[in-house]
């Protein structure tokens, strides 16, 4: 008897936690939005067999059944509504439902700026973070600031977020890798530049790395060339006026964005 209620209590935990991860796999899975096309198949029933596409309120007109609303349910969500529908309506007794996603347009996420693919993304799952998407579009190319912003609608009031993406692993920050939701958009914009002539090896503007120094951005370009020197090396930055201003700077101390640079000619 003792065995039997201890083998009934196992069966029970495990039926409560299978339910409980089936629960979070289909919180975590594709949500249907405006645009999405389906093939919805009822089997044994070919006259209900059809391909749909969600309309922009997330509604599909449905044989038998006419208007649904499937927008913002998971594909086995929608399968179970339809299913139960038939069944209520008494035009099928046991509907099995299958849908297959044909194209995917609904809970769309748009990558602009300095990425190698711009564009728009679908959301496959609904646990998709801004560093997911910024793969999908496969990172920031060469001239792409280390920062991304993200903008979009959060509780029906607008939302802005930058985000620094090494940050995410240097600093470990994960907690700013937030979740992006349908109707984002990931904005990658231009890196910080500083520019450098005079007698250099190599003159023209560079990216200001990470805690880069005036000595570093000399290195960058080559340093100097056989007739300059970095000796009293003009640096022109920005001042609160708008206007560049010369400064005296020791090599060891922090790039600025604009910052210019000017590596003079040796007297001697």
């Amino acid at each position: 008897m003792f065995c039997k209620g201890i083998t009934r209590l196992l069966l029970l935990l495990s039926l409560a936690v299978y339910g409980v991860i089936g629960q979070a796999a289909e919180d975590n899975d594709y949500r249907l939005g405006a645009g999405d096309t389906m093939r919805i198949v009822v089997f044994q029933n070919p006259d209900l067999t059809t391909e749909v596409r969600v309309s922009e309120s997330g509604v599909i007109s449905y044989p038998l059944l006419g208007s649904v609303e499937l927008g913002g349910l998971t594909v086995a969500g929608a399968e179970k509504k339809i299913a139960g529908l038939l069944k209520e309506g008494k035009f099928v007794q046991q509907p099995q439902v299958n849908i297959v996603l044909t194209q995917i347009r609904g809970n769309q996420v748009s990558v602009l700026g300095q990425v190698n693919r711009p564009g728009r993304y679908p959301l496959e799952t609904f646990n998709t973070h801004v560093s997911d998407v910024l793969a999908l579009a496969g990172g920031a190319n060469g001239i792409g600031s280390d920062s991304v912003i993200l903008t979009g609608v959060r509780n029906n009031k607008p939302f802005r977020k930058e985000i620094d993406i090494p940050g995410l692993f240097l600093d470990d920050k994960r907690k700013d890798d937030v979740l992006v939701e349908g109707g984002d958009l990931i904005y990658v914009q231009r890196a910080p530049m500083y520019y450098i002539y005079g007698e250099v090896q190599r003159p023209g503007s560079y990216r200001v790395e990470r805690n880069m120094t005036l000595m570093q951005a000399l290195a960058q370009s080559g340093g100097p060339t056989l007739r300059g020197t970095q000796k009293n090396m003009k640096i022109f930055r920005r001042g609160a006026s708008g206007k560049l201003e010369e400064k005296s700077l020791d090599l060891t101390a922090p790039v600025n964005s604009e910052d210019v640079l000017y590596v003079r000619e040796s007297l001697f």
